[in-house]
């Protein structure tokens, strides 16, 4: 496949049309065509984006017990989260046809296999021409988000091969995990997304490092976020009351393979972030420093991954 070395991407820092699908598609649209329109090449956006990152919210549920009004919240999250193919991703699939740049973009996902009954977080991945090329389901949900997520395996951790280099994706907290960031770097990612819900100075630092250690270029895209931009009728809307206004303050930005910033983090609004990109730039860094390769110890360390799908139910021929 030959390579297009020089690019544009744009990382959308954006808030969701909270628990409201429909209106996050046309949202997704909108900013896809703005996008388009400055002639990025990819397109990334945050953690949870249609139908939301539910910050603030407990769902009623404490050790022990679950409220009726937590149960509805959740009933209302559900209800709006997505179905992986389904009607939304086929909308925005059509979308991003026009604009010719493979999107990457967080979603609640329903498990459309069993029982229904179970959401995931998920980061989708769009070529040029609409099609869904895969998925990634996060691995392990952090703290409270585990009251309302399951956990994706092995089976969905995809890097695709594009003309702009190899992109794949971990979400928030799971780029912590630093086996998991060797799986990535061993597939030989070049495009790392980050999609997350983490605002701090020091998911800002992690972001460098991960540019320094996996040699690549990182963009890291988050939601920037206000108490007002939740509806009304939440059911334990009492729980926001103690809160700030600013839920998220974004710092969504690009960092280059030596962890300097092409996009410097901003904070405070809604903002697409373009930075133009150079893939000459990984093998400049990788002189002095593979992680997979001339860095590498494998006669002392070895990673072992399993990337069968995990079914809770085999059936078995006679």
């Amino acid at each position: 496949m030959e390579k297009i070395k020089q690019f544009k991407v744009a990382v959308v820092q954006a808030g969701s049309e909270i628990m409201d699908k429909a209106k996050g598609v046309r949202k997704t649209i909108s900013l896809l065509e703005e996008a388009a329109e400055q002639n990025a090449k990819i397109i990334v956006f945050p953690e949870a984006f249609i139908p939301a990152y539910p910050r603030g919210m407990s769902f009623g549920a404490v050790v022990g017990s679950r409220t009726d009004e937590g149960r509805k919240d959740f009933l209302n999250y559900w209800s709006n989260a997505i179905t992986v193919p389904g009607p939304e991703t086929e909308q925005i699939g059509k979308a991003i046809k026009q604009t010719g740049a493979y999107v990457v973009m967080g979603v609640i996902e329903k498990d459309s296999e069993y029982s229904q009954g179970t959401l995931y977080c998920t980061a989708l991945f769009f070529g040029p021409n609409g099609e869904l090329l895969g998925k990634h389901r996060k691995l392990k949900p952090t703290g409270s988000e585990r009251l309302i997520w399951g956990e994706g395996d092995g089976s969905t951790l995809p890097v695709f091969d594009t003309p702009y280099g190899k992109i794949g994706s971990l979400i928030c907290w799971e780029n912590y995990m630093p086996l998991a960031r060797a799986a990535m770097y061993a597939k030989g990612v070049q495009i790392y997304v980050a999609p997350t819900a983490d605002a701090r100075d020091s998911w800002l630092a992690t972001m460098q490092h991960i540019a320094v250690e996996g040699r690549c270029f990182v963009l890291s895209c988050n939601q920037y976020m206000t108490k007002e931009m939740f509806p009304e009728d939440i059911a334990s809307r009492e729980e926001f009351k103690q809160l700030p206004n600013e839920l998220s303050r974004g710092g969504s930005c690009v960092v280059d393979p030596l962890g300097n910033y092409i996009a410097q983090p901003v904070f405070g609004e809604e903002r697409i972030i373009y930075a133009d990109i150079n893939l000459d730039k990984i093998a400049e860094s990788q002189f002095d420093f593979d992680v997979v390769g001339h860095y590498a110890r494998p006669d002392i360390f070895q990673l072992t991954v399993n990337e069968k799908r995990q079914d809770s139910v085999v059936w078995k021929e006679e």
